[in-house]
Protein backbone atom coordinates (compact mmCIF):
# COMPACT_ATOMS: atom_id res chain seq x y z
CA UNK A 1 0.00 0.00 0.00
CA UNK A 2 1.78 3.73 -1.09
CA UNK A 3 1.23 6.46 0.79
CA UNK A 4 -0.85 8.87 -1.00
CA UNK A 5 0.68 12.37 -2.03
CA UNK A 6 -0.67 15.69 -0.12
CA UNK A 7 -2.90 16.99 -2.56
CA UNK A 8 -2.52 20.82 -2.77
CA UNK A 9 -6.08 22.76 -1.65
CA UNK A 10 -7.37 24.15 -5.32
CA UNK A 11 -6.18 28.18 -6.22
CA UNK A 12 -9.50 30.53 -6.23
CA UNK A 13 -10.50 31.34 -9.77
CA UNK A 14 -9.20 34.82 -10.53
CA UNK A 15 -12.98 36.14 -9.86
CA UNK A 16 -13.25 35.48 -6.78
CA UNK A 17 -9.97 36.80 -6.05
CA UNK A 18 -10.83 39.62 -7.68
CA UNK A 19 -14.78 39.93 -6.00
CA UNK A 20 -12.56 39.64 -2.74
CA UNK A 21 -10.18 42.33 -3.38
CA UNK A 22 -13.30 44.95 -4.16
CA UNK A 23 -14.97 43.75 -0.86
CA UNK A 24 -11.44 44.57 0.60
CA UNK A 25 -11.33 48.01 -0.85
CA UNK A 26 -14.44 49.01 1.24
CA UNK A 27 -12.88 47.20 4.06
CA UNK A 28 -9.97 49.47 3.44
CA UNK A 29 -11.96 52.45 2.82
CA UNK A 30 -13.52 52.01 6.33
CA UNK A 31 -10.19 51.73 8.19
CA UNK A 32 -8.93 54.70 6.20
CA UNK A 33 -11.80 56.60 7.27
CA UNK A 34 -11.94 55.62 11.40
CA UNK A 35 -8.09 56.12 11.12
CA UNK A 36 -7.81 59.65 9.36
CA UNK A 37 -10.61 61.01 11.84
CA UNK A 38 -8.32 59.76 13.93
CA UNK A 39 -5.68 61.56 12.43
CA UNK A 40 -7.69 64.91 11.74
CA UNK A 41 -8.45 65.22 15.60
CA UNK A 42 -4.71 64.25 16.48
CA UNK A 43 -3.35 66.87 14.53
CA UNK A 44 -5.63 69.72 15.28
CA UNK A 45 -8.16 70.02 12.71
CA UNK A 46 -5.03 71.28 10.53
CA UNK A 47 -5.61 70.90 6.51
CA UNK A 48 -3.43 68.30 5.46
CA UNK A 49 -0.74 69.88 3.01
CA UNK A 50 2.91 69.74 2.38
CA UNK A 51 4.41 67.84 5.80
CA UNK A 52 1.18 66.88 7.29
CA UNK A 53 -0.18 65.26 4.15
CA UNK A 54 2.88 63.22 4.01
CA UNK A 55 2.49 62.21 7.45
CA UNK A 56 -1.32 61.34 7.11
CA UNK A 57 -0.33 58.72 3.69
CA UNK A 58 2.21 57.32 6.07
CA UNK A 59 0.18 57.17 9.15
CA UNK A 60 -2.64 55.33 6.77
CA UNK A 61 0.29 53.10 5.12
CA UNK A 62 0.78 52.06 8.44
CA UNK A 63 -2.24 51.39 9.78
CA UNK A 64 -2.83 49.56 6.51
CA UNK A 65 -0.02 47.03 7.43
CA UNK A 66 -1.47 46.50 10.72
CA UNK A 67 -4.20 45.24 9.64
CA UNK A 68 -2.84 42.62 7.12
CA UNK A 69 -0.42 41.35 8.64
CA UNK A 70 -2.27 41.23 11.75
CA UNK A 71 -5.08 39.46 9.92
CA UNK A 72 -2.52 37.08 7.97
CA UNK A 73 -0.40 36.52 10.74
CA UNK A 74 -3.55 35.13 12.93
CA UNK A 75 -5.17 32.95 10.78
CA UNK A 76 -4.19 33.38 7.06
CA UNK A 77 -7.33 35.43 6.12
CA UNK A 78 -8.88 38.95 5.97
CA UNK A 79 -12.66 39.57 6.50
CA UNK A 80 -13.08 39.83 2.45
CA UNK A 81 -11.07 36.53 2.28
CA UNK A 82 -13.15 34.96 4.91
CA UNK A 83 -16.40 35.64 3.44
CA UNK A 84 -14.48 34.77 -0.18
CA UNK A 85 -13.51 31.20 1.30
CA UNK A 86 -9.44 32.27 0.37
CA UNK A 87 -6.62 31.68 2.98
CA UNK A 88 -2.95 32.89 2.43
CA UNK A 89 -0.78 30.47 2.93
CA UNK A 90 3.39 30.08 3.05
CA UNK A 91 3.73 26.35 1.27
CA UNK A 92 5.48 24.69 3.85
CA UNK A 93 4.84 26.20 6.66
CA UNK A 94 2.23 25.78 9.12
CA UNK A 95 1.47 29.43 8.97
CA UNK A 96 2.57 32.59 7.22
CA UNK A 97 5.95 33.78 8.70
CA UNK A 98 5.95 37.45 9.72
CA UNK A 99 8.62 38.58 7.28
CA UNK A 100 7.00 36.85 4.54
CA UNK A 101 3.72 38.23 5.30
CA UNK A 102 5.71 41.61 4.96
CA UNK A 103 7.03 41.22 1.67
CA UNK A 104 3.87 39.80 0.17
CA UNK A 105 2.50 43.52 1.77
CA UNK A 106 5.21 45.41 -0.09
CA UNK A 107 4.53 43.77 -3.52
CA UNK A 108 0.74 43.71 -3.64
CA UNK A 109 1.55 47.27 -2.06
CA UNK A 110 3.43 48.17 -4.88
CA UNK A 111 1.27 45.79 -8.16
CA UNK A 112 -2.19 46.67 -6.72
CA UNK A 113 -2.05 49.64 -5.07
CA UNK A 114 -1.30 51.66 -7.89
CA UNK A 115 -4.70 50.77 -9.20
CA UNK A 116 -5.57 53.90 -6.51
CA UNK A 117 -2.37 55.56 -7.88
CA UNK A 118 -3.88 55.58 -11.58
CA UNK A 119 -7.15 56.62 -10.57
CA UNK A 120 -5.53 59.91 -8.92
CA UNK A 121 -3.50 60.17 -11.62
CA UNK A 122 -6.06 60.61 -14.58
CA UNK A 123 -8.71 62.19 -12.61
CA UNK A 124 -6.96 64.12 -10.15
CA UNK A 125 -3.52 65.04 -11.58
CA UNK A 126 -5.06 64.72 -15.18
CA UNK A 127 -1.90 62.85 -16.61
CA UNK A 128 -2.77 59.97 -18.63
CA UNK A 129 0.97 58.59 -19.53
CA UNK A 130 1.02 58.22 -15.30
CA UNK A 131 -2.58 56.68 -15.34
CA UNK A 132 -1.32 54.20 -17.65
CA UNK A 133 1.98 53.41 -16.27
CA UNK A 134 0.60 52.64 -12.63
CA UNK A 135 -2.58 50.54 -14.01
CA UNK A 136 -0.15 48.56 -16.10
CA UNK A 137 1.42 48.14 -12.51
CA UNK A 138 -1.77 46.24 -11.46
CA UNK A 139 -2.72 44.33 -15.16
CA UNK A 140 1.10 42.79 -15.11
CA UNK A 141 0.49 41.71 -11.64
CA UNK A 142 -3.48 40.44 -11.91
CA UNK A 143 -2.60 39.04 -15.88
CA UNK A 144 0.37 36.84 -14.53
CA UNK A 145 -1.89 34.57 -12.84
CA UNK A 146 -3.00 33.80 -16.59
CA UNK A 147 0.47 32.41 -17.55
CA UNK A 148 1.63 31.21 -13.54
CA UNK A 149 1.40 27.36 -13.17
CA UNK A 150 -0.50 28.18 -9.92
CA UNK A 151 -2.48 30.57 -11.38
CA UNK A 152 -1.22 32.72 -8.79
CA UNK A 153 -0.65 36.95 -8.75
CA UNK A 154 2.67 37.99 -9.31
CA UNK A 155 2.93 39.63 -5.99
CA UNK A 156 2.37 36.00 -4.21
CA UNK A 157 4.82 34.23 -6.75
CA UNK A 158 7.18 36.72 -5.82
CA UNK A 159 6.70 36.60 -1.87
CA UNK A 160 6.57 33.35 -1.84
CA UNK A 161 2.82 32.79 -0.62
CA UNK A 162 -0.18 31.14 -2.43
CA UNK A 163 -4.10 31.80 -2.12
CA UNK A 164 -6.18 28.71 -1.67
CA UNK A 165 -9.64 28.24 -1.91
CA UNK A 166 -11.38 27.26 1.38
CA UNK A 167 -13.95 24.12 1.90
CA UNK A 168 -17.33 25.10 3.59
Amino acid sequence: MSAAAPTTPPTPSIARRLASMLYEAFVLAAIAFFAGSLFLLASTGQPASGLLRFALQLYLLAVFAAYFLWCWLRGGQTLPMRAWRIRLVAPGRARVPPRVALLRFVYATLFIGSFVASIAAAFVHRNPLLAFASLALTGISIGWALVDRDGQFLHDRLAGTRLIQVDK
